[in-house]
């Protein structure tokens, strides 16, 4: 009877889920490019403005200089420093004045403006991303400013904290010709030599509206909403477009082997790390519920099999980093005493090879469809989410419907295709074994 009842509210919550998480919207594009998505939502006066641009660390400056990276997380700064309308260093004090927050981030694959505003203060955040976007100023103070903005956040940021360079680590053993290899925040030497004519130039390629899109979410009205997007938007000079042709990854056929120096941790931890499809690939979302399996909470496999029963570390986990063209996918653990980075690979080994031989247990595959409803309602609970979503979905997957289908995709997936994707990618002999120490253990 309990079983009854239990799989009873599973269907019903999986009903509630796909009801509650359809979102309307309507996109369409103006003829420089701009890309235009809106969604309506009145249940709170709060409206957000959002331009992602295709444009992220993989793209480096200088002509695809090898010698030029982080250009685009250096411009997530310096498209602050003012406008021809904007004088310099007002622009984040316009919006806090008008009782609104705004921020920016990038990533290897994108870069992304945001503000969010009581909603009477949409034109407000049209203009803004527009002065952004059309005639921002880049001279010679503001480059100067911001290379010590970005100093002081790559110290602050990583080179002072724990553990937080092993992405670094990886990337730059798993990736051999693929700029993903790369900082994402560069390497401050390539920022210090770079010429502003160079930044000038990385502007003119990659900020032009055909490289963008712009999405409007919250209490608007549709008609008015259109009609102030033409108004800031549509004059704006179209760019040319951008065309990437990145070296392709040679498949690891060997396992390869390297150590990290990290002075800030006093507790290795062990890595290996598979390079596998890019996150729009069927393929990951398959690695991603995997991941769930392995690493999400204290009952998970690998927790439970290192941490709590052999009591030979003292974490462990799974971390799927997904990024358009290649992900990588992480297996780690911190060794407990004096075990050593070896057997802890060993353990997780004997996790990996039971995924590969034996189908997971109806329950557990419940548990992991459980989650990732879940996490698909969160993913949606706010208009700043949706937008984000929204934006997503349409530049880096080149599907806006995602937003309501996309567990469609999880649901699709069976416990075999769990068994069939842990064989193809996380083989031994494809993958990155990292040790991640103390800089006091470099000889």
């Amino acid at each position: 009877m309990k079983n009854n009842i239990y799989f009873l509210t599973i269907l019903l919550l999986l009903g509630l889920s796909a009801t509650a998480q359809k979102v309307a919207f309507e996109e369409y594009d103006l003829e420089n490019g701009l890309h235009v998505i809106l969604h309506q939502d009145n249940t709170a006066p709060l409206v957000t403005t959002q331009v992602l641009y295709n444009v992220g660390g993989k793209d480096l400056g200088g002509d695809n200089n090898p010698e030029r990276t982080g250009f685009a997380h250096f411009f997530e700064h310096l498209l602050f420093e003012g406008t021809k309308n904007i004088e310099r260093g007002k622009f984040m004090e316009i919006v806090s004045a008008n009782g609104g927050n705004n921020n920016a981030g990038t990533a290897l694959d994108y870069t992304v403006y945001y503000e969010v505003f009581p909603s009477n203060n949409l034109e407000l955040g049209l203009w803004l991303e527009s002065e952004r976007m059309l005639h921002p100023i880049i001279n010679q103070i503001g480059v100067d400013t911001q290379r010590e903005v970005v100093k002081e956040e790559k110290r602050s940021s990583y080179d002072n904290q724990p553990y937080r360079q092993f992405v670094f680590a990886i990337s730059e053993n798993l990736f051999k010709v693929h700029p993903y290899k790369n900082k994402n925040i560069g390497e401050m030497e390539h920022l210090n030599a770079a010429t502003l004519d160079e930044f000038k130039a990385y502007f003119k390629k990659y900020y032009g509206p055909n490289n963008a899109v712009l999405v409007i979410a919250g209490n608007i009205d549709i008609p008015t909403t259109k009609n102030l997007v033409a108004k800031y938007f549509k004059d704006i000079p179209s760019g040319e477009k951008v065309v990437r042709n990145f070296p392709k990854e040679e498949p690891i056929t060997e396992p390869i082997t390297a150590k990290f120096y990290d002075p800030n941790i006093k507790i290795p931890a062990a890595m290996a790390a598979y390079r596998i499809p890019g996150f729009a690939e069927r393929d990951s979302y398959v690695l991603q519920m995997i991941s769930t399996y392995l690493s999400d909470g204290k009952t998970s496999k690998l927790y439970k099999r290192l941490v709590n029963d052999k009591k030979m570390a003292l974490q462990a986990g799974a971390i799927n980093i997904a990024q358009k063209d290649y992900g990588a996918y992480v297996l780690f653990g911190l060794p407990l005493g004096d075990n050593s980075l070896e057997s802890l690979v060993a353990e997780i080994d004997v996790e990996i090879k039971k995924i590969q031989t034996e189908l997971i247990s109806e329950r557990d595959f419940q548990k992991i469809q459980n989650k990732l409803e879940n996490q698909f309602v969160n993913s949606n609970a706010s208009v700043e989410r949706i937008a984000g979503s929204l934006a997503q979905y349409y530049m880096l997957y080149g599907n806006t419907n995602l937003i309501n289908n996309e567990i469609e995709i999880y649901r699709s997936i069976t416990r075999e295709d769990i068994k069939t994707v842990a064989n193809k990618y996380l083989k031994p002999n494809q993958r990155l074994l990292l040790d991640y120490l103390p800089k006091e253990t470099e000889q």
